[in-house]
């Protein structure tokens, strides 16, 4: 299994809808096939993320929350 690159674009702090148009900033530079994580605290990134995905075609591989910041894994298709 060969290493992916994965992008991390930290948006900590940022309301809604900054944490997902820096994600998409990010995937716009990105290859086929690259990862991006995304850090963010908007509780509202949860559901915007997951629209995202199933709107954009991009695979969500994984979400996850700790301690009030979500994270979420992208595979731009």
């Amino acid at each position: 299994m060969k290493d992916v690159p994965v992008t991390e674009v930290d948006a900590r702090g940022l309301d809604c809808p900054m944490p997902l148009l820096k994600a998409k900033r990010a995937l716009n530079a990105m290859n086929s096939g690259e990862q991006l994580r995304v850090l963010a605290t908007d509780s509202g990134s949860q559901r915007d993320f997951r629209v995202f995905a199933e709107q954009s075609g991009h695979l969500l591989l994984d979400s996850a929350e700790e301690s009030g910041v979500y994270s979420y894994l992208l595979e731009k298709q």
